[in-house]
């Protein structure tokens, strides 16, 4: 069997028709490391400011929900139940429209001069950016917030959910005038 037939050609290109189709990293850290500069802790704080954005609609939404129990003397408080899913939907929706948005980042990561890019240089869209965070909530949950150190040992700083997910985070501000690729979907 020839080894393109047998998908054993390097990098796993095969899928692409060989090695010649096979695309390296877009963003190299030894050659272009104010990518990565300070990419960790600029991460965490953009991560609080989107907590706080996802939480206050959620806490607009309880208040209400309380307000209205005691306008029907209790009986919409049974409302209390659809906080838990509506606030996991609105996470979800909020990821992914941000992340796979025209700025490819949520309003913390806009804030922090951030930006989330495919391992090839390509945008995120609304799957890869729901993807992320239910990604990140688990590994979090899972393997316990410690999981987060896999970005110290590593040049481009990704988490594991990058890792497996084939995402980087960037400094947007100093990123170099360089042609983007196409959108895929």
């Amino acid at each position: 069997m020839s080894e393109r037939g047998s998908g054993s050609t390097g990098g796993g290109a095969w899928r692409n028709g060989g090695s010649a189709n096979f695309q390296p990293h877009a963003f190299d850290p030894l050659l272009q490391p104010e990518l990565f500069r300070g990419v960790l802790t600029r991460r965490v704080f953009a991560f609080l400011i989107d907590l706080v954005v996802l939480s206050i609609p959620v806490i607009l939404a309880v208040m209400f929900i309380a307000v209205f129990g005691v306008v029907t003397l209790g009986l919409g408080w049974a409302l209390f139940w659809l906080v838990s899913p509506a606030s996991v939907i609105w996470a979800l929706i909020y990821y992914g429209a941000s992340l796979g948005g025209p700025h490819s980042a949520t309003l913390g990561m806009r804030v922090m001069d951030l930006e989330l890019r495919t391992w090839y240089g390509a945008p995120s869209y609304f799957v890869l950016g729901a993807m992320h965070a239910v990604l990140f909530w688990i590994s979090v949950s899972f393997l316990t917030p410690l999981i987060l150190l896999v970005g110290l040992f590593n040049g481009r700083r990704r988490l594991l959910h990058d890792i497996i997910l084939g995402t980087v985070v960037i400094n947007s501000s100093v990123r170099t005038q360089m042609a983007q690729p196409a959108r895929t979907f």
